[in-house]
């Protein structure tokens, strides 16, 4: 255990001491019966001579040894998300680049399960049209397919700006399926994560949007492996979920309430691609460990902690979670920094990191309390408090 000194609402100091980590196991003892994604952080490199707000930074090794990490867990790698920071501080050339190596790096994991996202992030959304989108997606699509990656099809601030219709929606998709080597993941991405694709699918109406969405998947469903939504909305994702073609998945996209759509009910239940499995990976992997051997019970015992700490991470603005999920990764050893592309580092207040740090220890997710205790001290340092 460890005792330090963190800020509280008022410009208070109180003082904390952490409690004992919980012992999740290592690796999985059997299969999962969910699939699960992690969508993977990128760790930058501090050493970099750039500038951060302009140009990505990657440390390469200490990025895939990360997905090295979550697939000894048993989690798949979702690479090259908005996770990763894409579009938003990683830009296509180096997300080209991550997912490279990152196949690579996965022929030498037995089972390892990697799917990669493609977009259209390399084209300026202003003046571009339909069919520019199309030769957009095309060209991540294929220059992903012929390194052998699996896609997953990302929303499109391009496409978001030039569609005038539904129907445009209709084309791009249908146009991008009817080539795609191996059956994709459809990845719906609300605004609360990223303003600019807003009145996706063609309506700001959800429940329209999602009957466009349903009508693509559809026409196409021998192409789609399964469809992750992200928009917070549980009862959404139910609905959507029984509306999917048979043999078509959900994976939830929904960090507020991720285990009960995992755990599922009578009619179903969800998969999982989740930004916040990458933080709290080891809770996550014990959890469906449980689900496989039949303990519900235990399966709802291990994540219910980490679902504060998740809705923590994703508070709005929501698109800043990113700089949670690389604080954790510091707090437990990942990474030697508290760095990230484009500065985002500093998306989140002191208070909000003492929080996350507090909610982190509640969950048995500081893997060495002393070690996450003396790295926050050096955060607070910085702000010029002496935890």
């Amino acid at each position: 255990m460890a005792t330090i000194s963190l800020p509280a609402v008022g410009g208070r100091l109180e003082k904390f001491t952490t409690r004992a980590p919980r012992g999740f196991p290592a690796r999985p003892e059997r299969p999962f019966n969910r699939i699960a994604f992690s969508a993977a952080h990128v760790v930058a490199d501090p050493f970099a001579d750039v500038d951060p707000w302009l140009e990505p930074a990657i440390d390469w090794e200490t990025t895939i040894a990360y997905r090295r990490y979550l697939w000894q867990l048993g989690l798949g790698v979702a690479e090259a998300m908005d996770t990763a920071q894409r579009g938003m501080g990683l830009d296509w050339k180096a997300s080209l680049e991550l997912i490279r190596r990152s196949i690579a790096a996965a022929k030498d994991v037995p089972g390892a399960l990697l799917f990669c996202g493609a977009g259209t992030d390399h084209l300026d959304p202003k003046g571009a049209g339909i069919d520019d989108v199309i030769a957009a997606y095309e060209e991540q699509v294929g220059a992903i397919e012929s390194l052998g990656g699996r896609i997953i099809l990302m929303a499109s601030r391009a496409l978001a700006a030039a569609a005038r219709s539904p129907d445009d929606y209709a084309r791009v998709y249908d146009r991008i399926l009817g080539q795609v080597r191996a059956p994709v993941i459809i990845h719906w991405l609300g605004d609360m994560f990223d303003p600019a694709l807003a009145g996706y699918w063609g309506h700001a109406d959800l429940d329209r949007a999602m009957d466009v969405a349903l009508d693509v998947i559809a026409r196409n469903a021998s192409r789609i492996d399964g469809v992750k939504i992200s928009l917070l909305d549980k009862n959404r994702e139910i609905e959507m979920r029984r509306r999917l073609p048979e043999g078509v998945r959900m994976y939830t996209g929904d960090d507020f309430n991720y285990a009960e759509l995992i755990a599922g009910d009578e009619k179903g239940y969800s998969d999982a691609l989740l930004g916040i499995f990458d933080a709290i990976a080891p809770a996550a992997s014990a959890a469906l460990g449980a689900l496989a051997r039949g303990s519900l019970d235990e399966f709802h015992e291990i994540l219910a902690p980490t679902v504060p700490l998740s809705r923590h991470v994703f508070r709005a603005p929501t698109r800043f979670y990113k700089t949670g999920v690389v604080f954790m990764a510091y707090l437990n050893g990942h990474q030697a920094h508290f760095t990230m592309v484009g500065g985002q580092e500093s998306a989140r207040s002191l208070l909000h990191l003492a929080e996350l740090f507090r909610l982190a220890d509640a969950a048995g997710l500081l893997r060495d309390p002393d070690l996450a205790a003396s790295r926050m001290r050096k955060v607070l340092a910085v702000h010029g408090i002496d935890g």
